[in-house]
C-alpha cells in the first residue's frame, strides 16, 4: 500500500516570517492596543455611547409600527376581525350573544390598545392623541408619522456620529502606530537592518496598521451597536409576544437566533491562522517588488526582465492562494448564518399561520426579525475581524518588541569636541550571527589632525573599522577610545555629531541638491551650502543646469552621474564641519580630473581635522600620515607610503598591480 510522504515542517523564513517574530495571545495584543487607543478615550467612549443609542433607538421605531398599521386599517375591518376571533374563541354556547359581544370588545381593545402606550409616553410631555370621549384628536396618523420620522432621523444622526468618532479614533491610533514603528526602526542598529528585509519591514509598518484601523473604526462600531440592536429587537419581540399571547415565538427568539453564532465560533480560529500567513506572503510580494525596483539597473544590464517578472508572478500567485484560503473561510460565515436565519424565518411564518394571526398583528414583528439579520451577521464578522486583527497586531508588536539599538549608558557623558586622539585598543569584532572575527586585534592611535588610511583586499575589514569608529556597531573585544575614554561612555548623538562620513555608496534623497547638501545640518544658509559645494568641486556642474541648487536629484540621485553624486555627498560632509571625517572609498566613483580636484579639497579639509580614509586607489592616500594594511581582519603592515613601498610587502604588491593596470589602459 502506498504511503503519503509527510510534508516537511514549514520554514518560518519561507512563510514570510522574520527572525524576530513571536506569538502573542489575544488578551495581550488587545490590551496593548488599548494602550494606544486610550489617548483618544474621549471620542472612543462618545462613539461607543452613540453606537449603543443607535441600537436602542430601534425600540421606539418598533413601538410605532402597530399603531400606524391600525390607523391604516378601517374601523369596520377591525371590528370584523375582532368578532370573528371572538366567535372562534367563544367559551361556550351558553354564553350567548352578550358573551360574544364582550369578547369582541375585548379583541377590538387588543387590536387598538397599542396606541395607548404611545399616548402614555406623550402624556408626560403634555401631548394627547385623543379627546376625553375617546375620539381622535386631529390626525393621529400624521402625528405618528412625524414621531416615526423623528425617531428614524435621530437614529441616523447617532449612527453617523458613532462611525465618525470611531473612524477618527482608528485613524489616529494607526497614525501613532506608524510613527512609533518608523521611529523604532530609526533607532535600530545596522546589525538589525542587515538581518531584516526592507520590503517586509515596509509592509509591516504601512500595511498591517490598516487592519488595526478596521478593528477600531468598524469592528468597535459593530461591537457597540449590533448587540444593542439585537437586544432591542429581542426585548421587543418578547414583550410583544407576552402582551399578545404569542409565547410560541419566544422559542425562536431565545433559542433559535443564538444558533447563528455556531458557524462563527467554528471558523474563527482557522481564519486567524490563514490571515497571518496571508499577511506574511503579502510582505514577500512587497519585498520582491521593492528589491526589483532598487536593483533595476542590474536587471536592465543583464537583461533579466523576464526572469524577474516570472519570479514576481510566482510570489503573487502564492499570495493569491493564501488570500483565497482565508476568503473561502470568511465568506462561508455569511451563507451559514443566512441558512440558519432562513430556517428560523420559515418556522416563524408557520407558527403565525398556525395561530391564525392577522397582518396588523404580524407586521410589528417583521421589522425586528429583519433588523436582527444584519447585526447577527455583524456580530459574526466581529469574531473574524478580531482574529484578523490579532494576526496583524502580532506582527506589529513583534517589530516593536525587538531591541537591537545601540543604547546610551545610564551615565553617558557629553562629548564636547575632539581634542587629542582616537585609539583602537586591541579591538576584536564579529558580526551578529557569525563566529569568525572580521577584525582581529586592531591596535593603533590617530592623533588630531592626522590622516590615517586603510587599504587591503575586499573583505579584509576596512569598512568595518570605519563602522566601529562611527559606532554603527559596538566592539566584540577591546576598546575604541576617544580622547582617552571608551567611545561607549559618550552619548551616541554627540559621537555621531563629531564624525562626518562619505560612504562608498553615495546615497542621496529624492530632493533638491541644496536639501541633500544641507541634510544633517539644520539651519544652513544658502551661502554656506554654496561654499561647501565649491570646496567639493561640485558648484560648477550644479550651476550648469538651469535649476541649479533647486534641481531634484531623483531616487537615490538617479539623475546625477556617479561622480556628481559623490561630490554632493562630500559637500554634505564638508557643510557639517565635523572634527573627524571618514572617507570610505570617497573617490572611487570619480574620474581622474575630478579625483584630483577632490583630493585638493580634502587637502584643505585636513587642517585641524582628523581623516580616516579607506581607498582602493592607492594613489589617493600617498600623503597619509600612516597607512594600515589589512588582510583577513588583521593589520599586517603599517607606515607611510614610502616606508611601506620600500619594505616590499603586501602594500608594494598592491601598488605594483594598480600601476600595471593603469599602464595597460
Amino acid at each position: 500500500m502506498a504511503h503519503k510522504r509527510k510534508a516537511p515542517a514549514e520554514d518560518p523564513a519561507a512563510m514570510g516570517r522574520e527572525w524576530f517574530d513571536r506569538e502573542y495571545d489575544g488578551r495581550t495584543v488587545y490590551r496593548r492596543l488599548w494602550g494606544y487607543a486610550r489617548r483618544y478615550k474621549g471620542i472612543i467612549f462618545a462613539g461607543l455611547l452613540l453606537g449603543m443609542l443607535t441600537g436602542a433607538s430601534w425600540g421606539p421605531i418598533f413601538m410605532m409600527i402597530r399603531p400606524m398599521a391600525e390607523q391604516l386599517m378601517p374601523p369596520a375591518a377591525v371590528e370584523a376581525v375582532a368578532e370573528a376571533r371572538a366567535e372562534a374563541e367563544a367559551p361556550a354556547p351558553a354564553a350567548g350573544a352578550k358573551g360574544m359581544q364582550a369578547q369582541a370588545r375585548k379583541e377590538v381593545s387588543k387590536l387598538t390598545g397599542s396606541l395607548a402606550s404611545i399616548e402614555r409616553v406623550l402624556g408626560r410631555f403634555g401631548l394627547e392623541l385623543t379627546n376625553p370621549d375617546g375620539t381622535p384628536k386631529g390626525s393621529v396618523l400624521t402625528v405618528l408619522l412625524a414621531l416615526f420620522a423623528g425617531a428614524v432621523g435621530l437614529k441616523m444622526v447617532t449612527q453617523y456620529l458613532n462611525q465618525y468618532f470611531l473612524t477618527k479614533a482608528g485613524m489616529k491610533v494607526v497614525m501613532d502606530l506608524r510613527n512609533e514603528m518608523f521611529a523604532h526602526l530609526q533607532l535600530q542598529s545596522l546589525a538589525f537592518h542587515g538581518r531584516s528585509d526592507v520590503g517586509k519591514l515596509m509592509s509591516r509598518a504601512t500595511g498591517d496598521p490598516a487592519i488595526v484601523q478596521t478593528i477600531i473604526s468598524s469592528t468597535m462600531s459593530d461591537l457597540c451597536r449590533a448587540p444593542f440592536e439585537v437586544l432591542t429587537s429581542v426585548v421587543f419581540v418578547c414583550g410583544y409576544a407576552v402582551a399578545y399571547d404569542m409565547l410560541g415565538l419566544l422559542l425562536i427568539t431565545v433559542v433559535g437566533y443564538p444558533l447563528c453564532m455556531v458557524p462563527v465560533v467554528w471558523l474563527g480560529r482557522r481564519i486567524r491562522r490563514w490571515t497571518a500567513r496571508m499577511l506574511e506572503q503579502s510582505a514577500d510580494v512587497g519585498s520582491s517588488f521593492h528589491e526589483n525596483l532598487t536593483c533595476i539597473r542590474v536587471v536592465k544590464a543583464y537583461h533579466t526582465e523576464g526572469q524577474e517578472t516570472e519570479k514576481y508572478r510566482v510570489a503573487n500567485l502564492r499570495q493569491y492562494k493564501m488570500n483565497m484560503r482565508a476568503v473561502r473561510l470568511s465568506i462561508l460565515v455569511g451563507p451559514l448564518t443566512e441558512l440558519v436565519a432562513i430556517l428560523l424565518a420559515g418556522v416563524f411564518l408557520i407558527l403565525c399561520a398556525w395561530q391564525g394571526l392577522t397582518f396588523v398583528e404580524i407586521v410589528p414583528l417583521l421589522p425586528p426579525f429583519l433588523i436582527l439579520y444584519k447585526p447577527m451577521k455583524q456580530i459574526g464578522r466581529i469574531q473574524i475581524a478580531l482574529e484578523n486583527g490579532r494576526a496583524a497586531l502580532q506582527r506589529i508588536f513583534s517589530l516593536l518588541d525587538v531591541h537591537e539599538e545601540l543604547a546610551d549608558r545610564p551615565d553617558a557623558l557629553p562629548l564636547r569636541g575632539f581634542a587629542d586622539s582616537i585609539v583602537f585598543d586591541h579591538v576584536d569584532f564579529a558580526y551578529p550571527g557569525r563566529e569568525e572575527l572580521t577584525v582581529r586585534d586592531a591596535d593603533f592611535a590617530i592623533r588630531r589632525g592626522q590622516m590615517f588610511a586603510v587599504v587591503g583586499s575586499t573583505g579584509s575589514g576596512k569598512s568595518t573599522l570605519a563602522n566601529l569608529l562611527a559606532r554603527f556597531y559596538d566592539v566584540t573585544g577591546g576598546h575604541v577610545l576617544l580622547d582617552g575614554r571608551d567611545i561607549r561612555d559618550y552619548r551616541l548623538a554627540d559621537v555621531r555629531a563629531a564624525i562626518g562620513a562619505v560612504t562608498q555608496e553615495s546615497i542621496l534623497f529624492n530632493d533638491t541638491i541644496a536639501a541633500n547638501i544641507a541634510y544633517g545640518t539644520p539651519g544652513a544658509t544658502h551661502e554656506q551650502i554654496v561654499e561647501a559645494a565649491k570646496l567639493a568641486n561640485a558648484h560648477a556642474f550644479i550651476m550648469a543646469h538651469p535649476e541649479g541648487y533647486g534641481r531634484v536629484v531623483g531616487e537615490k540621485g538617479f539623475v546625477l552621474s556617479g561622480g556628481e553624486r559623490q561630490r554632493v555627498a562630500i559637500a554634505r560632509a564638508i557643510l557639517r564641519n565635523p572634527p573627524i571625517l571618514i572617507l570610505d572609498e570617497a573617490t572611487s566613483a570619480l574620474d581622474t580630473v575630478t579625483e584630483q580636484q577632490v583630493q585638493a579639497a580634502i587637502g584643505n579639509l585636513m587642517r585641524n581635522r582628523t581623516i580616516f580614509a579607506i581607498a582602493h586607489r592607492l594613489s589617493t592616500i600617498r600623503n597619509a600620515d600612516c597607512i594600515l594594511v589589512l588582510e583577513h581582519g588583521e593589520i599586517k603592515e603599517r607606515g607611510t607610503h614610502d616606508e611601506l613601498y620600500v619594505k616590499g610587502g603586501i602594500y608594494r604588491r598592491l601598488c605594483d598591480i594598480q600601476n600595471r593596470e593603469q599602464s595597460e589602459r
